[in-house]
């Protein structure tokens, strides 16, 4: 079902579709940012739970700074010093965190953008965008395109093709905030996480990685055993308070480079709704939502405090096109930028 949800100053109208499987999950997509405005999952008794934080209306979505439920790039996560160089050229990008380093694809990134919808039916939506050369600071006219599907083994399943005519940087993600218990019901500290992963990426102060990849055993970035988001994130450690919680990348443990394996499981007693996330990526983005500040009224009036949602952005490491030991994001004419996500709802 296709909706309209609103007008854009410009006159762009913004259309809302609807998603479902055949067991109880139910979707919905906005073509601005290609947003992912709800998310209801059945829950332990079979009641549905809206497991996504968001708005009620467009103009939510267009004032928002927290990224909920949008597609993100050219570059996911952060570029320190809002540059890096290709082949020789440095590349200035618009320093949009902490006026100095790069966030999330931009001032305008594909959050803020309206998607073309290529293909629906009642359970997939296909979307397109072409992120144009020099857009943002980004060399290459670079083709994207976005498939949400709902399957009925209860997946999402997000996959990512994008192809260029120059050579670029790409790290494309998805920014859901999750909450298994409700968007409405609080903090998800109660929730337990595991997080597939040996090394993580320290930041500094303003968390761009300093280039180490740093062994998680003994520390509190370690989750291969589930735990409690809240067991730690209050302690006294220097990363944590850098960030005012967790919103740091794991290295995932993977066979091999490219294959779909778990990057994550959460758990949350309340609902009793289990979330695997699976990747073709090398990295996941773990962010506790610690800049919520509960002046956000999202949905049914619900305010949204801080650590209420959290996020597992699948990607590159951040920074990665300043730091030689991590897995490359450049992206040739020649090649195409093949992703996928599965979060599977239990």
């Amino acid at each position: 079902m296709k909706k309209t949800f609103g007008q854009l100053e410009n006159g762009e109208n913004v259309d809302i579709y609807s998603l479902k499987n055949n067991r109880g999950m139910k979707m919905k997509v906005i073509t601005y940012g290609g947003i992912i405005t709800s998310l209801c999952v059945p829950d332990k008794n079979g009641n549905q739970v809206d497991v996504v934080l968001g708005y009620d209306n467009l103009e939510g979505y267009v004032g928002n700074t927290c990224y909920f439920g949008a597609l993100i790039g050219r570059y996911g996560n952060r570029i320190g010093g809002a540059k890096f160089t290709l082949d020789g050229k440095e590349y200035q990008l618009a320093k949009n965190d902490n006026g100095k380093n790069h966030l999330h694809g931009g001032i305008v990134g594909y959050n803020k953008v309206i998607w073309n919808v290529e293909k629906y039916d009642e359970n997939s939506i296909t979307l397109s965008y072409l992120s144009k050369d020099g857009e943002e600071g980004y060399p290459g006219n670079l083709k994207i395109i976005v498939t949400y599907t709902l399957n009925d083994n209860n997946e999402l399943v997000i996959s990512y093709d994008a192809e260029t005519d120059k050579p670029t940087v790409c790290n494309l993600t998805q920014h859901t905030y999750f909450n298994l218990d409700g968007h409405n019901s609080g903090d998800a500290l109660n929730h337990k996480m595991m997080i597939n992963a040996d090394h993580f990426t320290p930041t500094d102060v303003d968390s761009i990685p300093t280039g180490e990849i740093k062994e998680v055993a003994g520390t509190d970035f370690d989750f291969k055993i589930p735990t409690e988001i809240g067991a730690r994130i209050n302690n006294e450690n220097e990363q944590l308070i850098f960030a005012g919680g967790y919103d740091h990348n794991w290295c995932l443990n993977k066979n091999e480079g490219k294959e779909l394996s778990l990057a994550a499981t959460t758990f949350a007693s309340e609902s009793g709704i289990v979330m695997d996330t699976l990747t073709t990526e090398p990295g996941v983005q773990f962010y506790t939502g610690n800049y919520l500040d509960g002046k956000i009224i999202g949905k049914d009036d619900a305010i949204y405090n801080q650590r209420n949602g959290f996020c597992l952005e699948t990607q590159h490491y951040p920074d990665s096109p300043n730091h030689s030991n991590f897995p490359s994001t450049v992206l040739n004419p020649d090649e195409k930028c093949l992703t996928k996500t599965v979060y599977k709802f239990y």
